[in-house]
């Protein structure tokens, strides 16, 4: 089942300057539900802006970003960051944790802005931390987790709301190797056997030799789509 279209989209920035930078040029792309997917290039390519505007974190120049047949970049302010909530779940490259929170707060925050009940949070993020294996480090702050544990962390609370599909850019950048593996595998079971989708924007070969569908960018077009 498809649930994303990419339209024609680009991405021109400092468009008003003598030197505008065009990040992303005219891409059009699908994915499907399911999908364990790397989007691949060189510094500079245009794959993390790719991944924004899917995201609705950076809008389109001109394009279309279609999710489950919605338009978007059509919705107002409110109604974009409402649709993120419910619909999206995000892993950066700085984990991007909450300092003052605990693991299972961390987890649980998304659910407290979609009004979840006590209840419901608590038992959510349990379940979750027990996923990526860190139930008992449920009362840590990320000052106390390792850089490994943290982007864990982060990874059940992108799956906190149920997502459609999760938005992970460059998630093993700042990990070492046994870190970036044990990552990769928890995000590949969770795949395989919740059929939840990953797109991942990267240059670590450990992603893309996981991954079983590899786009590659190149000067903001895409050059390479093979599916293994």
């Amino acid at each position: 089942m498809k649930i994303i279209e990419v339209k024609e989209v680009v991405k021109v920035y400092d468009e008003k300057s003598a030197n505008p930078v065009t990040a992303v040029n005219g891409i059009s792309l699908q994915f499907e539900q399911g999908e364990f997917t790397a989007i691949v290039g060189p510094s500079g390519s245009g794959k993390t802006t790719l991944l924004n505007m899917i995201g609705g974190l950076d809008e389109p120049t001109s394009g279309q970003i279609l999710v489950q047949d919605v338009d978007i970049w059509k919705l107002s302010s409110s109604g974009l960051t409402d649709f993120r909530l419910h619909n999206i779940g995000f892993i950066f490259q700085a984990y991007n944790l909450i300092p003052v929170l605990t693991a299972r707060e961390n987890v649980e925050f998304i659910l407290q802005l979609q009004g979840k009940s006590r209840s419901e949070r608590e038992k959510r993020g349990l379940e979750l931390l027990r996923a990526v294996g860190l139930e008992e480090k449920k009362n840590n702050r990320p000052s106390k987790l390792s850089g490994g544990q943290q982007q864990r962390v982060a990874v059940a609370r992108a799956l906190a709301s149920r997502p459609k599909f999760i938005l992970a850019d460059e998630p093993t950048a700042n990990l070492d190797s046994k870190s970036a593996g044990n990552l990769l595998d928890i995000m590949e079971k969770l795949n395989i056997e919740e059929q939840i989708t990953f797109i991942f924007s990267t240059h670590d070969p450990r992603v893309m030799n996981k991954a079983r569908r590899v786009i590659l960018i190149e000067d903001g077009k895409i050059t390479k789509d093979e599916t293994k």
